[in-house]
């Protein structure tokens, strides 16, 4: 069976590699041409640079826990995919995440992920943009370490060029609660 299974990789790939120089004659048809970033984008590259971060972490009842922190955004992939990457503190410990948000142009949708030392569980992010408004929206999916979902809305709402405030909350009892609030300005 290991033989039969390593002589088919090696056909697949003998194929693929056949296919690939057919591609690459002159007047073959190179097939569809690559995204290119659209209106939405635009969305994406507004975020871009340097920006210092005000952290409020929220408990009810509570006084915000304050912190700072650094977000840095750049444009990957042709322009089509937001890399951003926050260190700062959380919960009085030192933290470092990183996200990856595009427009998936078949969803008709905003569509992202992010990582962070605090979990091993990927987040799954989806949301429109409300250019009136000036105000994303994104669904954070996830779960926690016990298998439970963990399920955030995030509004991010500029208010102006420079500046701009997420905040992301839970449902509690049919009410957004905000958990976590963090003013962004950007370096000059």
């Amino acid at each position: 069976m290991k033989a039969y299974l390593t002589a088919a990789a090696v056909c697949s790939i003998l194929i693929f590699v056949a296919a690939r120089a057919q591609d690459d004659k002159p007047g073959a048809d190179a097939g569809p041409a690559p995204p290119k970033p659209g209106p939405e984008h635009k969305v994406l590259e507004k975020d871009v640079g340097v920006w210092d971060a005000s952290v409020e972490e929220l408990t009810p009842g509570s006084p915000p826990k304050l912190s700072k922190g650094v977000e840095t955004n750049t444009l990957a992939c042709g322009g089509l995919w937001l890399i951003s990457e926050f260190k700062g503190e959380m919960m009085g410990k030192a933290f470092e995440g990183r996200g990856i948000t595009g427009y998936d142009a078949s969803k008709k949708k905003y569509v992202g992920t992010w990582v962070d030392g605090m979990t091993t569980a990927l987040g799954l992010l989806e949301g429109t943009h409300d250019a009136a408004k000036k105000t994303t929206t994104f669904t954070y999916r996830s779960h926690e370490p016990t298998g439970e979902p963990v399920e955030l809305k995030m509004v991010t709402v500029w208010k102006d060029d420079d500046t701009r405030v997420w905040t992301a909350s839970v449902d509690v009892e049919g009410k957004d609660t905000p958990v976590i609030r963090i003013s962004y300005k950007r370096r000059k």
